[in-house]
């Protein structure tokens, strides 16, 4: 399910893939940053993007899924011109390449690749950090395959904060680097806690 296909059938099959509101860790972690630019990597419907436009930032937002773009264009637009004229909408497969560019904020939410995918992508994602940034990259902690909460039971695609916190390389601080619980709501109506490995770090001037 991590082809650029499979994501459109899912995103075609319903209105809305997604709840609309940008991610948890996402608002905890980049509230207090002073704006500039932004890469969001696999946006999706456009949640995190917008929020962050809606601050003052200058977002790239990428996706392969072509339908997930259109609504969140679409999203932006309803939010006003300032809005979307503060977001670039990218078609493209993070898993190959990212854009050119260097970024003030690098945020991936839940990108969950088998072990080599994701070691490459990992390693674009700090690549793209401009000197100064912060790089935040979110995911499902393991422990949510035993909490009840709806996971692909591939244990090889989850990853610690930990993990991604060794990849980096000398020049960067690393500032948050742990499994985060929240509290989440399954399909069955019950009330759980799950937790997202979360990685944020500086990279240094």
């Amino acid at each position: 399910m991590l082809d650029e296909q499979s994501f459109e059938e899912r995103y075609r099959a319903t209105d809305a893939l997604w709840s609309g509101r940008p991610n948890t860790q996402l608002v905890r972690e980049a509230t207090d940053l002073p704006p500039g630019t932004a890469l969001d990597v696999g946006c999706g419907e456009g949640a995190d993007a917008i929020w962050l436009a809606e601050r003052g930032w200058e977002v790239t937002a990428v996706d392969f899924a072509r339908t997930a773009l259109e609504r969140g264009r679409a999203h932006a637009e309803s939010s006003g011109p300032e809005v979307a004229g503060r977001i670039r909408w990218v078609h493209a497969d993070v898993t190959a390449a990212l854009p050119g560019d260097r970024f003030d904020l690098v945020s991936a939410q839940f990108m969950h690749l088998p072990p080599e995918p994701r070691r490459k992508l990992f390693a674009r994602l700090a690549a793209a950090v401009a000197p100064g940034g912060t790089l935040l990259v979110v995911g499902h902690d393991f422990s949510d395959l035993a909490a009840g909460a709806h996971r692909p039971p591939e244990p090889d695609r989850f990853f610690t904060a930990a993990e991604v916190a060794e990849s980096l390389d000398d020049g960067w601080d690393v500032l948050v680097v742990e499994a985060r619980p929240r509290p989440a709501h399954v399909h069955e109506g019950e009330d759980i806690t799950v937790h997202d490995a979360v990685l944020r770090a500086r990279k240094r001037s």
